[in-house]
């Protein structure tokens, strides 16, 4: 059977991101580890060189190719979530683990590779058939770092609220 596997280029820190991604996230595992059976430009014999992993049920493979490529946010992955606790459960732990927030639900884990962390509420907010709720959830959402569901759901209503230090982007 054909199918793609991502692949994800690390500093030397594949395994150690495999098996965070896997302890925070469910129907997540650490598969494989290959070392590497000589010296290479990021490494040495013995060394790491790929880890076989999945996230959310979704295969991937981490490279330790060396610093030459870092993550941008080109490319980021995201995680639908259920409702606030479990928003606020990944956003914590990839934040609050070495990462940093962004706004309207971004944000990066420790090795710079971007997340959406998107409640479920919002996605349905935004594709609202009435055009001045899913823009009011728009406005509200554009005001946020963590998405904040109990304000997308008042904005669908009442129009967008405003939480102290947070302006637009």
């Amino acid at each position: 059977m054909t199918h793609i596997t991502p692949c994800l280029w690390f500093d030397g820190a594949a395994e150690e991101a495999a098996r965070f991604y896997a302890a925070i996230f469910p129907d997540s595992s650490v598969d494989a580890i290959t070392r590497a059976p000589s010296d290479y430009p990021a490494g040495r014999q013995g060394d790491v060189l790929t880890v076989e992993f999945t996230v959310l049920g979704t295969r991937f493979l981490g490279l330790n190719g060396g610093p030459v490529y870092p993550f941008t946010e080109a490319v980021s992955f995201q995680v639908h979530t259920a409702d606030q606790a479990e928003t606020d459960r990944y956003w914590d732990a990839i934040v609050g683990n070495g990462g940093s927030e962004s706004q309207c639900g971004w944000c990066k884990d420790r090795w710079g590779l971007s997340w959406q962390i998107v409640p479920r509420q919002l996605t349905e907010a935004l594709a609202n058939p009435d055009p001045a709720a899913a823009k009011r959830a728009f406005e509200a959402m554009m005001t946020m770092v963590k998405i904040d569901v109990a304000r997308i759901e008042a904005a669908l209503v009442t129009g967008p609220t405003s939480s102290p230090g947070l302006s637009p982007p």
